[in-house]
């Protein structure tokens, strides 16, 4: 099992030479026998253990047993004590969910800190096929059938953005559970059963104990079956993601948001571009489906979703929205919108006297207005547009229009009009389309005594 284990490592490039992985180590016998094999295979290592509260007494009997492996071992150990249930409470999460968000964010946070190239976890083969499963019943798509991945690289758990993405690195799955319960019983290695076991994943648990067992009385080669087709998953999810990822990045563009008050990262896809790309797979709906769900793939989007989408291509009706945990889409006019999910935020209004006006400064918007700080008053105000709204444009004599209108004139998207921030002076009236357009009322005139600068600030 060692040979077949460095062998392993070495093909999947998981341990990077001169360099050190932590080991995150529960204490059950598929992380005992993991440390012992990069132990005996004399590669540098330290230990994570997390202990989760779920069960205290049996929890920190654990705590303590993986403290003094890493003793014995002489290598350095990291551990942490989580408050797991009231973390799930608070975050509305699962018991399961919320231990997985908890000790990777404690992984990331201890490789970031220390150096460590990578975070080594002892999912084995038996995993990878629960996996597989448990994502088929989910209809996660191909990317969610290839099983457990030996290496994977995820900014999801960074504190902050710039931080150094988290390697996560699995040298068991070329393993079964039996073939590392024989190593375990075969070397006499001490374990202890890890407590959170009945505490997450009850689907997976099923999945293992009632679907595995029979799927291998009816087909008694089904792990090896599984292991090989997972592979050919796997590649053809490497040359999908490739070709993809390379139309992807021929359709999708940014944008630059005509809100210069809001801080919006655009990007549009141009509808007559897209269904050019689909139009190969026109014979076969279902492709074209899958073809734009994988595109879609990034921005959180469901299979669902992207049917929805597909029919709304070839007649679209702007303003219809689709939305995704992480972002929304917005058919505008000949182009599909995408905008990460954000709640409007108050741009920042710089308001000071001005000696004068410079008369080259356009008054119809921009990111600077000069008013007569008198009709402005000092209990100005600042707010999200309401249909209601009037404004009288400048340059248009007092003629009244509704906001709405004016937005619409603009050609702004339903996304940015989501944006789009009032000044109201003292008396409720509307002084500034921030950052759009201004009001005529409130114009300097040669009566005016004192000017008022108003400017956007980035």
């Amino acid at each position: 099992m060692q040979e077949r284990f460095q062998r392993y490592v070495r093909e999947q490039h998981l341990f990077p030479p001169g360099s050190t992985v932590l080991l995150a180590v529960s204490g059950g016998r598929d992380s005992v026998c993991m440390a012992h094999l990069v132990h005996r295979v004399g590669l540098p290592f330290a230990v994570a253990h997390c202990n989760f509260h779920l069960r205290p007494a049996d929890c920190d009997r654990d705590q303590d047993f993986v403290r003094r492996m890493a003793a014995d071992f002489g290598v350095p150990f990291h551990t942490v004590d989580f408050d797991t249930r009231a973390y799930a409470a608070a975050n509305g999460m699962s018991i399961e969910e919320a231990a997985r968000h908890l000790r990777y964010r404690y992984f990331a946070r201890l490789c970031r800190e220390h150096g460590y190239a990578a975070v080594a976890t002892a999912h084995h083969r038996d995993d990878s096929i629960e996996t597989f499963f448990l994502n088929l019943f989910r209809g996660s798509g191909l990317s969610g059938l290839h099983g457990i991945l030996p290496r994977t690289v995820s900014t999801e758990w960074a504190d902050g953005a710039g931080e150094p993405p988290l390697v996560v690195v699995r040298p068991m799955l070329g393993f079964s559970r039996a073939e590392i319960d024989a190593c375990v019983d075969a070397w006499g290695l001490d374990y202890v059963e890890d407590c959170t076991n009945s505490e997450l994943d009850a689907r997976r648990n099923r999945i293992r104990l009632q679907l595995m067992p029979l799927l291998r009385e009816l087909y008694g080669s089904i792990d090896t079956t599984m292991e090989s087709n997972m592979a050919h998953l796997r590649d053809a999810g490497l040359l999908l993601d490739a070709y993809v990822g390379s139309l992807r990045a021929s359709l999708v563009q940014p944008v630059a948001s005509r809100v210069p008050s809001a801080v919006l990262r655009l990007q549009a896809v141009p509808l007559e571009s897209l269904r050019r790309s689909l139009e190969p797979y026109r014979s076969q709906p279902s492709a074209q489906c899958t073809l734009l769900f994988e595109l879609l793939r990034p921005y959180g989007f469901n299979a669902a979703q992207a049917a929805e989408m597909l029919g709304a291509i070839d007649t679209p009706h702007t303003g219809s929205r689709w939305s995704s945990p992480s972002h929304t889409a917005v058919l505008d006019r000949d182009r599909l919108l995408l905008a990460p999910v954000a709640d409007p935020v108050p741009p920042s209004i710089d308001c000071r006297s001005a000696v004068a006006v410079d008369r080259d400064a356009p008054g119809i918007g921009t990111t600077r207005i000069y008013v007569d700080a008198s009709l402005l008053g000092d209990d100005y105000s600042l707010r999200l547009w309401r249909p209601a709204d009037r404004i009288c444009p400048f340059g248009m004599q007092g003629r009244q229009r509704l906001v709405s209108d004016m937005l619409k004139d603009m050609k702004l998207s339903v996304i940015e009009k989501e944006h789009v921030y009032v000044l109201c002076a003292a008396d409720g009236r509307i002084v500034w389309i921030v950052g759009l357009r201004a009001d005529h009322r409130f114009r300097v005139t040669p009566a005016t005594g004192r000017i008022c600068a108003l400017t956007v600030q980035a």
